[in-house]
């Protein structure tokens, strides 16, 4: 698991989604920062910025997934 880049398998998870969900949050958070002028990476993104797009919190997450 990498700290700078979440996949679309994590937020699958994360979300309680499909693996097909978790890919098109990805498409979708890509596509805003590439439009915003940032490089970005097929099938990754940044956690940071998955995590502020979503509202949660990645301390949330990590208990959540210990339970």
């Amino acid at each position: 698991m990498s700290k700078l880049m979440i996949t679309s398998e994590e937020v699958a998870k994360i979300m309680e989604v499909s693996k097909r969900t978790g890919q098109d949050v990805i498409r979708q958070l890509n596509e805003e920062l590439k439009s915003k002028g940032f490089i970005v990476k097929a099938g990754r993104a940044p956690r940071k910025y998955f995590f502020e797009r979503t509202g949660l919190e990645p301390e949330e997450v990590s208990h959540a997934e210990v339970l």
